[in-house]
């Protein structure tokens, strides 16, 4: 495990880190919770990932080139590495293969699926556990729609956003959130729930008693199902807040839909999807501090339950390390 890994709560854990049609047959150099990274395909076009540093003199594999052997070629001195990261050749040093492996560069476990590529923050031949995809982004007859931009913020506060419900009358006003304002009235009441789920938890709303028929799902670590309810229609988004450093993340946005599937329609709603990213972006970059705080160093209410759910899970696993319980995707109580 890297150390960037644990500092951003991301140890042991698995995570989007690029869509598939960035990886071509070039290596794609990407930075990680502070950590560089490369990703690059094999003679057979499955994708492997590797530090992106050479264990020789430190170089980025990613200025390299990929062979047609299917191995990384170090731009420096001609070392080459092949898909788990085993050293293959070093020039000029002839030298059995088992002596060779003491090269070797440092692997991570990779998949590709439902149009992106998945990484596995713990380096090693095999992820302890199964990457698991949500089912819509891989099913025939489902118009998948993939984008990726990078924000100026930290991606806990990123994060947060995608988890808040309330603010979609005021941020979103002109977009997705105008049904709601509409309803809004001054002393209208927003109550929300928050329920722990196999994969972290599920929050829902109701306004002045009446129940909303959306809902929010929070993917654990770093993602965000929403479920738009259109009858005998199948609409749903994924946001990924992928942690680049500090200060930066990349969203990445995976748009799943059984109509409007054809040109020009189907440009024009993904267009739209843009404009509210444009929204939330403006916001969510203006937070000071960058990292979501200590959940005291800040003023909350009732309607932050999820918000708040996510950090102080978000805060204890940055002090206890990669262990998950139930209770931690539990909201505190808070005054009504």
């Amino acid at each position: 495990m890297l150390d960037g890994f644990a500092d951003e709560g991301f140890a042991d854990v698995w995570t989007p880190v690029a869509m598939s049609k960035e990886v071509g047959k070039a290596p794609h150099a990407l930075t990680l919770a502070g950590e560089r990274l490369v990703l690059f395909r094999d003679a057979q076009g499955r994708v492997s990932a590797l530090h992106d540093q050479c264990p020789h003199r430190g170089v980025k594999l990613s200025l390299g080139k990929v062979g047609k052997d299917g191995c990384l070629e170090c731009p420096f001195h001609g070392w080459r590495f092949a898909s788990g990261g085993a050293c293959t050749h070093i020039p000029l040093n002839p030298m059995p293969e088992e002596k060779r492996q003491r090269y070797a560069a440092t692997a991570f476990p990779v998949r590709e699926r439902g149009g992106l590529i998945w990484l596995y923050t713990r380096p090693g031949a095999e992820a302890p556990e199964e990457l698991s995809v949500p089912s819509v982004m891989e099913q025939p007859g489902v118009h998948v729609w993939h984008y990726a931009e990078t924000w100026n913020a930290h991606w806990t506060r990123a994060m947060e956003n995608m988890l808040d419900s309330p603010h979609l009358p005021f941020v979103h006003r002109r977009t997705i959130g105008g049904a709601l304002a509409r309803r809004m009235k001054p002393d209208s009441r927003m109550e929300m729930e928050v329920h722990p789920t196999p994969t972290g938890f599920r929050t829902s709303w109701t306004l002045d008693g009446a129940a909303s028929d959306a809902y929010l799902d929070w993917l654990r670590p770093n993602g965000m199902s929403l479920k738009i309810p259109i009858p005998q229609r199948l609409m749903q988004l994924f946001m990924w807040c992928v942690p680049v450093d500090a200060d930066h993340t990349r969203m990445m946005l995976v748009s799943t839909r059984d109509f409007l599937k054809f040109q020009p329609l189907a440009a024009a709603l993904d267009h739209f999807n843009k404009r509210i990213l444009r929204e939330d972006q403006a916001v969510v970059e203006s937070s000071h501090p960058v990292e979501s705080p200590p959940v005291s160093e800040e003023r909350s209410v009732a309607t932050d339950r999820a918000t708040l759910a996510f950090r102080r899970w978000y805060l204890e696993r940055k002090k206890q390390g990669p262990r998950e319980t139930a209770a931690l995707t539990e909201a505190p109580p808070l005054a009504s």
